[in-house]
């Protein structure tokens, strides 16, 4: 195929989803009855249809819809352009600005989340127009199945005026010890993620003992979401050394982590102090971090996820991936970005096995033995599934959630609640 006769852009659909998510308990309140997520479809004046996933709240919703227009005409081959129309489209039609998600996540541009999956969705048609899957577009997969880790919540056992959702309630470590027990069962994970920040320190550090003796062989990880202070968390650390794999975002800032990590030889992991490439030079200076999540959500797409994965070489930095509510193809796209990432090496993380609808056909993203195996037909490998994509497009247009609200749903039952940032 050359130049002149690649596939352009003729037009893109955004369709916002909401999909039923439980109350899982976070260091800023609890997940709503309903997660959102937007699809993205880009169509060609090949007849070429390429997908992509991102965030559903109103202003990044209006930020879509803007870039959707801009990019109509252009080259699907040609990424730079696409990130040049989204650039010139958030500065005239939006006034740019920054972006927040879930009350925890604070970008400066939102520039590279909104070009994210546009990104994604011109590979995906990259790869059905030359036969190849994206792993191949992103230099090749160097592990045919990419491993997750179980994934555990605090949680209530419903949400107020609902009955009790399928998994029951964990607030206690035997609760947790029987939720990690479950997953650990139906997939095969061989790593395990505890969501902290929501008890004192000494209740999470004793869960965590907990699922150690449960799982002696498995590898532990705990994210508290900078609910605890610095001296906090180097206590924590050291309580925890023989426990766990990496601590992450302890506390918050590139200053309270560099100031933990002076004190412990416990690897210290981050998905909210360095979310941008501007966070990298200082956390690097202040040796603040070992581990960083990448999220091809926040950091500009898959290519520009590579890049990030590079720069955490060069400076012997450790290489996870971090999750947030997500639908098939959020997964496929992560799938073949581990796979296609040597150094990403520690097991990623995913909220998959806490939904129950998603907008693919089914058949492709089985976990087995704790991980996914790459696709390996052309694309991301994923097929839209119109008539459940219309389900939860209707069920987003009834449930009355417009942006993600932790805080204030927490507020509506225990009204007193603040965040837990740095509280402990």
């Amino acid at each position: 195929m050359t130049r002149a006769t690649r596939s352009r852009i003729a037009a893109v659909e955004i369709t916002p989803v909401a999909f039923e998510d439980p109350p899982l308990l976070n260091v800023v309140g609890v997940h709503q009855p309903y997660a959102l997520r937007a699809i993205v479809r880009v169509r060609t004046d090949s007849g070429s249809v390429g997908l992509g996933e991102t965030y559903a709240d109103e202003t990044h919703l209006a930020r879509l819809a803007a870039v959707a227009k801009a990019v109509v005409g252009t080259d699907v081959f040609d990424l730079n352009a696409l990130w040049r129309a989204t650039v010139d489209a958030l500065g005239a039609s939006t006034g740019g600005g920054g972006a927040s998600f879930g009350g925890m996540l604070e970008l400066g541009s939102a520039v590279a989340t909104v070009y994210s999956p546009f990104e994604v969705a011109c590979l995906d048609v990259q790869g059905r127009e030359t036969g190849r899957p994206v792993s191949d577009l992103l230099g090749g997969a160097v592990r045919d199945t990419v491993p997750f880790s179980a994934y555990l919540f605090y949680k209530w056992a419903r949400h107020p005026g609902r009955p009790d959702d399928d998994w029951g309630e964990a607030l206690t470590p035997d609760q947790l010890v029987d939720q990690a027990k479950r997953m650990v069962t139906a997939y095969g994970f061989e790593a395990i993620k505890l969501k902290g920040g929501v008890l004192p320190p000494a209740d999470e550090v004793e869960a965590m003992r907990a699922l150690r003796e449960a799982f002696p062989d498995h590898r532990l990880r705990i994210d508290p979401n900078g609910a605890w202070t610095v001296d906090t968390s180097v206590k924590v650390a050291a309580e925890l050394a023989d426990v766990i794999e990496y601590l992450e975002d302890p506390t918050p800032g590139i200053d309270g982590m560099a100031a933990v990590a002076r004190e412990t030889d416990l690897p210290l992991a981050t998905n909210m102090c360095v979310i941008a490439f501007e966070h990298l030079e200082p956390a690097v200076r202040a040796n603040a971090v070992g581990v960083v999540l990448s999220d091809h959500h926040l950091w500009g797409g898959l290519q520009r996820s590579r890049l990030l994965a590079g720069i955490c070489d060069t400076f012997g930095l450790g290489l996870s991936m971090h999750s947030n509510s997500h639908l098939g193809i959020s997964l496929a796209a992560m799938t073949h970005l581990a796979a296609a990432t040597p150094n990403l090496t520690y097991a990623c993380d995913t909220h998959y096995p806490w939904k129950t609808e998603d907008v693919v056909k089914p058949g492709v993203l089985d976990f087995v033995g704790g991980a996914v195996a790459v696709p390996t037909t052309p694309g991301l490998g994923v097929d839209l599934d119109e008539d459940a994509l219309g389900a939860l497009h209707e069920q987003y247009l009834s449930c009355g959630i417009r942006r993600r609200e932790d805080t204030v749903y927490m507020q509506s039952v225990q009204p007193a609640f603040e965040p837990n940032t740095a509280r402990w």
